[in-house]
């Protein structure tokens, strides 16, 4: 089987920050037979999963597949109904909460950003967890917050003002608040929601840098299958609550999983510069598959490719992954 170590990125990336050997990965996250609900509902339904220590694993799926619930079980937000989260043996649910927040950090989806606080200031909210009535601002702390300044290119916007910042240097403030936490396991939600593709990619290239320089378990939500290919060590696919594959990019991104998944049809190809699978969608609104597994209304008429450009038949070892 394809190990999650065999995306092409670890090898040549775009970015030039190849893995520090010499670097102790982070934490090693386990779901045992677990069960997420709001309001009675099963969202998460009897998963289990692991994701890989020290890599970045990355969670796909449809909108409401479960996503972003699962993350909330991770970072142990949402109690499970059943089942349970282990890092690196202990159970999750079971730590104290200052415990677990020296050990995971959790970058929710679209934080609201606090009015005239800099980013150092913001940065330094990442250190609370060692923080009490008692122990006041350390000089660990501070050595703490500028670790994480330079790990996300921030030293020359430490006493900018937030709100003023664009929108990928203001994602990058609230990494770097995660990073000062100095925990084992990042988890981030949908981190590049609401971005342009430039911030988006200026976003992911950090979260890769320091996953390479620091080893970090990095578990993040995105949308972008094609970013996720590009960018992840370990795939987990879910549909309606339910795990329906997880392993390499190559392992995940293949034609019969996509369309499963999205309900699209799709050919996969090489990514031209990071040589991951990308997903280009078959053109019309005859290439979405209904839930019953059949073609849309005019499926019999579907075009085979985009505009005057056909696109080539599903049959490559590329595409199919074999």
């Amino acid at each position: 089987m394809t190990t999650a170590a065999q995306n092409p990125r670890q090898e040549a990336q775009p970015s030039g920050f190849a893995p520090d050997p010499s670097v102790r990965p982070g934490g090693a996250l386990k779901v045992e037979g677990l069960r997420l609900n709001y309001g009675g509902a099963d969202i998460v339904k009897g998963l289990d999963l692991e994701l890989p220590a020290g890599r970045i694993s990355v969670i796909v799926g449809a909108n409401g597949c479960g996503k972003s619930t699962l993350l909330r079980g991770l970072s142990r937000l949402l109690k499970p109904s059943a089942g349970r989260v282990l890092l690196d043996g202990d159970e999750v649910h079971r730590l104290a909460p200052r415990a677990l927040a020296r050990r995971v950090a959790l970058l929710p989806q679209t934080p609201v950003t606090p009015e005239a606080l800099s980013v150092r200031e913001l940065v330094a909210h990442g250190r609370a967890p060692y923080r009490s009535a008692l122990r006041r601002e350390s000089g660990e702390d501070r050595a703490a917050v500028e670790r994480a300044l330079d790990a996300t290119h921030l030293q020359g916007l430490a006493d900018a003002v937030v709100s003023d910042l664009s929108g990928g240097q203001r994602q990058r403030a609230w990494i770097a608040m995660a990073l000062a936490q100095e925990t084992d396991v990042l988890l981030l939600d949908e981190p590049t929601t609401y971005l342009d593709l430039a911030h988006q990619v200026d976003v992911l290239e950090t979260v890769w840098e320091l996953n390479a320089r620091r080893g970090t378990t990095v578990v993040m939500v995105l949308h972008d299958l094609n970013l996720a290919a590009r960018y992840a060590h370990h795939l987990v696919a879910l549909k309606d609550g339910v795990l329906v594959a997880q392993g390499s990019p190559a392992e995940v991104v293949t034609t019969p999983i996509v369309r499963d998944v999205l309900g699209l049809e799709t050919v996969v190809i090489p990514d031209p510069v990071a040589g991951t699978p990308m997903v280009v969608p078959r053109a019309g609104a005859a290439a979405v598959i209904t839930r019953s597994g059949e073609p849309g209304a005019h499926g019999e008429h579907a075009p085979s490719g985009t505009g005057n450009h056909p696109l080539p038949e599903s049959n490559s070892d590329t595409e199919e992954q074999r």
